[in-house]
């Protein structure tokens, strides 16, 4: 007879078994990342020694690469990693795209989002890294994004290349009967003492029958001779002869061409159409409406024999729209909603320390301010598109994209097939900034492509489109409090924010599952910095609302940072005390955060006096500071006011530490993107949406930085031995809010809204 107690002592026997067998699970070590599931394709004369490495018979060296190039230059940075460690000869060195994988999920980019403050060392955080970590190599994703490209492959790169590297030892060793030991490799030869000497592609058949060594033994860093050192980036020959191939190059035989309307309101779908207009153009194939898909808004297509001609026709087809529930929704609408959020809750609080409460309670003065940030597109140079063929059961997809499996998944998944039958090549990106993380224009791509009678269909969205079906950075508002005491000193720091959190709506639109779990991205930013506050609250509240957010450059860390340090000086201000100085000593347990402001300090020439510009202008200073994607960077903008109130920025000083910068010139060349793509965010970009529809449209109404207004832009790398950092994103975060102090150095007017606007 089964009784209650029966029922609960076999739970508690079953649950007992599940935490013992979760316990070991944890304890065990991850699994290694060095070999694929499935053997890796190999071309003629090649021979695979790895899942990350493959050698020719004419001395290549074909470098896996699973991250996606959008113009970080990973492809580089990581190359130049594992050709470290094989002692490749550089000059031999090709990139080759990964298939999809186990082995190339991401897994730094995930467990890092974990919300967790960088100083926070406990037993807790380890043991939720730990099973991160251990889940992602097993059910993670291959992403790039996060700035974690490097973060993540660091140390299986370089295990790659030495496995690699010995296993060319050994049949070395093997055929001309000699111990491993006593020989050398350099620049793609394998040399021992004797004379005889062979290239990787003589030995690579012979090492790729070698059995994969237990351990090997990674280089000490005073040895690199690739790693710390200026290389030209691998695809820039490619990319300036015109041969790189992008998601947009994609050229297949028999090839139509798609083009998409999207229901003008965000979210809304398709009630009615009539395409006969459309069908009597030339050049017309077929007319269909399109569901809404992985976030997309609902739409029609056209699928025609040219771009020109599906471009043209889609705007003959006549449209019945359901504007669904943001039919009403308006930017000030939202501000609203949101400011009153905070009225009422302080939210999901992601750092708590002392009694802030007390603290402001006694404070001589106190410091308050709102802040608030609009709504981002990304605008990426090349705009949405995606090539798909759908034929005897299988599907080809050509898409730039951050995201190949989820894109695999997506294709299967409207197409009714096994993801074993969906082959993904990602092509060159044209800017990723986050918005290829989504498969929406995938998915519309293979819906349209099914209905192509076994064509290969290329579907580009227009400017206009892109612009105003993105998924957008959040808009978001943050409230302040500070407390000074009678020397200046502070007391207490209260923040709290209100805004979308982005993970739920991801998670829901690619995997269907509704999530209420804090989200880092809504506080990364404010909660995360090194400051040391003597006592400090900072919390978010999560505020839903129909429109679609995704991640753009730098996440949270984009709006939080201006926030954060522009309020930082308005409290050095209160206190008296110079911006530099008072930001300094909420650092004193934090080396290398000081060593990075006051050495941007020191190079900019802070606190000498500025001369006017060309045009007799006056100049100021302003300066921010901030960490993100495990870097830290400091930058001091230079700015001018013209009669007419034109913002302009004349120079920025920027200066990172991002532990060991493995190609110097990248770094240098993510701290210029980074800066320019804040900097036209920080002055003119704002997406406003009226009656559920995007006001902006294209480039003329969401301008980027154009030459002649870019300031002369001066970094500095530190030189460090940590462990390699993110760089792609870290430069965006800091430019808003140093050129926002300039501003009210020069002006007296404090601006806390973005894009800076003065009165």
């Amino acid at each position: 007879m089964v009784t209650r107690r029966t029922v609960l002592l076999g739970s508690a026997g079953l649950a007992g078994a599940l935490g013992a067998l979760m316990v070991g699970w944890t304890a065990m070590p991850p699994r290694p990342r060095l070999v694929t599931s499935d053997p890796l394709p190999t071309g003629p004369g090649q021979s695979a020694l790895n899942g990350w490495v493959k050698i020719g018979a004419d001395n290549t060296v074909g470098i896996v690469m699973c991250k996606a190039e959008m113009g970080q230059g990973i492809y580089t940075g990581l190359a130049m990693v594992l050709a470290e460690e094989l002692d490749a000869d550089w000059a031999q060195v090709r990139v080759e795209q990964a298939p999809i994988d186990k082995i190339y999920q991401n897994v730094a980019g995930i467990v890092e989002s974990l919300p967790f403050h960088p100083d926070d060392h406990g037993t807790l955080k380890a043991i939720a890294e730990r099973i991160t970590g251990k889940a992602m190599r097993e059910f993670g994703l291959m992403l790039t994004g996060t700035s974690s490209s490097m973060r993540d492959l660091w140390l299986p790169m370089r295990q790659a290349g030495a496995s690699a590297r010995a296993m060319l030892l050994a049949a070395a060793s093997q055929e001309w009967g000699v111990k491993a030991r006593e020989c050398r490799v350099e620049a793609g030869r394998v040399m021992h003492p004797s004379g005889r000497s062979a290239s990787f592609g003589e030995l690579a058949a012979a090492a790729a029958s070698q059995p994969l060594p237990d351990a090997v033994v990674l280089k000490d860093p005073k040895t690199f001779k690739l790693i710390g050192k200026p290389r030209k980036r691998l695809e820039a020959a490619s990319k300036m002869d015109g041969s790189a191939r992008f998601g947009i190059d994609v050229l297949q035989p028999g090839m139509q061409y798609a083009s998409v309307e999207m229901c003008p309101t965000l979210g809304g779908r398709v009630a009615s159409f009539d395409a006969t207009d459309a069908q009597k153009l030339p050049g017309v194939r077929k007319v269909l409406a399109l569901p809404p898909l992985y976030g997309s808004t609902g739409g029609v297509a056209v699928i025609a024999d040219t771009p020109y001609h599906a471009m043209r026709a889609v705007k003959a087809v006549r449209v019945e729209w359901d504007d669904g529930v943001a039919a009403n929704l308006s930017s000030d609408e939202i501000y609203q909603r949101l400011a009153q959020s905070l009225d009422t809750d302080e939210g999901f609080h992601f750092y708590k320390h002392g009694d802030v409460d007390a603290a402001l309670k006694s404070a001589v003065k106190t410091v308050k301010a709102e802040y608030r940030a609009p709504y981002l597109a990304h605008t990426t140079m090349e705009p949405m598109n995606c090539t798909v063929q759908f034929k005897e059961g299988r599907a080809t997809v050509w898409a730039a994209t951050q995201v190949p499996d989820m894109a695999r998944r997506s294709v299967a998944k409207v197409l009714g097939l096994a993801v074993e039958q969906v082959d993904v090549q990602t092509q060159l990106l044209g800017g990723g900034f986050g918005r290829r993380c989504e498969v929406d224009v995938i998915a519309q791509a293979a819906a349209i492509a099914r209905e192509s009678g076994g064509a290969p269909v290329q579907v580009i969205w227009s400017r206009e489109q892109d612009t105003t079906h993105d998924f957008y950075r959040p808009a978001c508002v943050s409230r302040f409090q500070a407390g000074l005491d009678a020397s200046g000193q502070l007391l207490g720091w209260l923040n709290t924010s209100a805004g979308q959190a982005i993970m739920p709506q991801v998670i829901e639109r690619m995997l269907g599952l509704r999530a209420a779990v804090p989200d880092r991205t809504t506080s990364e930013g404010a909660f995360d910095q090194p400051y040391e506050w003597p006592s400090a609250r900072i919390g978010h509240e999560a505020v839903e609302l129909p429109v679609p957010v995704g991640f753009w450059r730098s996440v949270g860390h984009s709006h939080h940072a201006f926030f954060k340090e522009s309020f930082l000086d308005e409290v050095a201000h209160a206190a008296g005390r110079d911006p530099v100085a008072f930001r300094a000593a909420l650092l004193a347990r934090h080396p290398r955060h000081l060593k990075v402001l006051q050495r941007a300090a020191e190079l900019s020439g802070w606190g000498q006096p500025l001369p006017a510009a060309a045009d007799g202008t006056q100049r100021a200073r302003g300066v921010a500071l901030h960490q993100s994607f495990g870097s830290i960077v400091a930058q001091v903008a230079e700015v001018s006011v013209s009669p007419d109130k034109r913002i302009r920025v004349h120079r920025v000083t920027c200066v990172i530490d991002c532990g060991l910068a493995i190609n110097p010139n990248l770094v240098r060349q993510q701290m210029e993107s980074g800066i320019v793509y804040g900097l036209s965010a920080a002055l003119n970009d704002e997406v406003r949406i009226e009656k559920g529809q995007v006001q902006q449209t294209n480039f003329h109404n969401n301008p980027v930085l154009r030459f002649d207004e870019c300031p002369v832009i001066d970094t500095e790398v530190i030189a460090s031995d940590e462990n390699p950092e993110g760089v792609g994103e870290p430069g965006t975060p800091p430019v808003a809010p140093a050129v926002a102090n300039a501003l009210f150095t020069l002006t007296g007017q404090r601006l806390r809204r973005l894009p800076l606007k003065l009165a």
